[in-house]
């Protein structure tokens, strides 16, 4: 029941796919602690919305585990292409921009941009940057910026604290929440769990 609870969030992954106009294959990454009846119930699922989807088993079975799902890309890609279907003019301002990502693929009503976002808009404005894609820094925990906010959640608004380019990469960064922009490990990493002994046995990995 909660995985059937859960998938509301996954259809809209796909339903987001969709608006790019491109194909979409759904990856079934098994934990050890996955039952087959879990596994099946979101084949069941899948196969309901219209997607494919493969088993993905590489963290047990190593390369092996993963040849159901590159089959099934494969025969995706043998298909006719359709062309990428961008879901907002690069040249419009940033909160035309960023209120169609909010609207369109979060699902929100729309943007509210904090005192000091928008004088950087203002700025990026003056400097004839601003004609760049978008790349919102936001929690990974939900569609929204409200972590707690699950599922496929609707009438919220989306507020930014910060503006800002990366003119080598070219995407404006418009950032959500005081968040870490740049990947980070947990206080504990895997890495000190694992080891490998003279006879090349290596521990800690599962």
């Amino acid at each position: 029941e909660a995985l059937k609870k859960g998938f509301a969030n996954l259809a809209k992954h796909i339903e987001n796919m969709r608006l790019f106009d491109v194909p979409v294959v759904v990856g079934i990454n098994k934990f050890i602690s996955d039952t087959d009846a879990e596994i099946q119930a979101l084949r069941d699922l899948c196969a309901d919305y219209g997607v494919e989807a493969a088993l993905n088993n590489c963290w047990a079975e190593g390369g092996k585990g993963g040849v159901e799902m590159g089959e099934k890309v494969l025969k995706m890609l043998e298909q006719p292409k359709t062309p990428y279907k961008p879901i907002y003019d690069v040249n419009a301002s940033i909160p035309e921009k960023l209120t169609a990502i909010v609207q369109k693929v979060y699902g929100g009503d729309g943007v509210v941009f904090e005192g000091n976002a928008k004088k950087q808009i203002q700025e990026l404005e003056a400097f004839g940057l601003d004609h760049m894609p978008i790349c919102v820094a936001k929690t990974q925990y939900s569609l929204s910026d409200n972590p707690a906010l699950l599922g496929a959640p609707k009438g919220f608004t989306v507020t930014v604290k910060d503006v800002r380019i990366c003119t080598g990469a070219g995407f404006i960064v418009c950032q959500t929440s005081n968040i870490m922009t740049m990947p980070g490990l947990p206080k504990v990493p895997a890495a000190n769990r694992m080891d490998i002994d003279e006879n090349g046995v290596i521990t800690g990995l599962f």
